[in-house]
């Protein structure tokens, strides 16, 4: 089993991750602001500032980074997951980052989301989440075994919808079903995220999981 560390563990995101991560005997270590109001069985808590979330990195195997560019993170995110890159580096971790859907592209070849007409209010957390992309994808450090994981564009924390057990891992460019949706739920995306931990078969990729 791995020491899984994820920054921003109380989160929409994050609880799935760790939970999942928990649920398959991992260790996971959790850092957020403020303690959960309902705790996950297995999930060591730590809590601060994020700007001090680095120190749980020495010591596990896989960092994963679910931060939300909002609030008092706004700005802030990019520096930071630039400097946890570089201390998962340092310590000999493989860094998982929890992109955003306007990273992706709409078809091969065609800009990204982020470059066209955002609407508000998700324009600056997408311009920041894919301002880390563009860096990871050509400035982390090059022994960082890194991955920048975006979600489908109908994943939303109101709408957490139902666990399936099923999903799809692509590429750079977004999956839709048949009908057009790009859809899937807080479980499931915590489900596709931990299978990749598990699986180790991908690396320094940027990846979309939908159903």
């Amino acid at each position: 089993m791995s020491t899984v560390a994820i920054i921003g563990g109380t989160g929409y995101t994050g609880s799935n991750i760790a939970r999942e991560a928990a649920r398959r005997g991992h260790t996971v270590i959790s850092w957020s602001r403020h303690r959960p109001a309902e705790p996950i069985e297995g999930v060591r808590y730590e809590n601060g500032d994020a700007q001090d979330a680095a120190r749980i990195i020495d010591g596990a195997d896989v960092v994963i980074a679910a931060l939300s560019p909002r609030g008092d993170l706004e700005g802030r995110v990019l520096p930071l997951y630039q400097d946890y890159a570089k201390a998962a580096s340092a310590a000999g971790a493989r860094f998982i980052a929890i992109g955003g859907f306007s990273s992706l592209r709409p078809a091969p070849g065609q800009p990204r989301f982020a470059e066209g007409d955002v609407p508000e209010p998700f324009r600056a957390e997408a311009l920041e989440m894919e301002a880390f992309r563009a860096w990871i994808t050509t400035e982390a450090p090059q022994d960082l075994d890194w991955l920048f994981v975006s979600p489908a564009g109908g994943y939303v924390s109101s709408a957490p919808g139902e666990p399936t057990g099923s999903y799809r891992i692509g590429g750079e460019v977004a999956l839709f079903t048949e009908d057009g949706r790009s859809e899937l739920s807080g479980a499931d995306f915590g489900l596709a995220v931990m299978d990749l931990v598990d699986g180790g078969e991908h690396h320094r990729e940027h990846l979309s999981v939908a159903y």
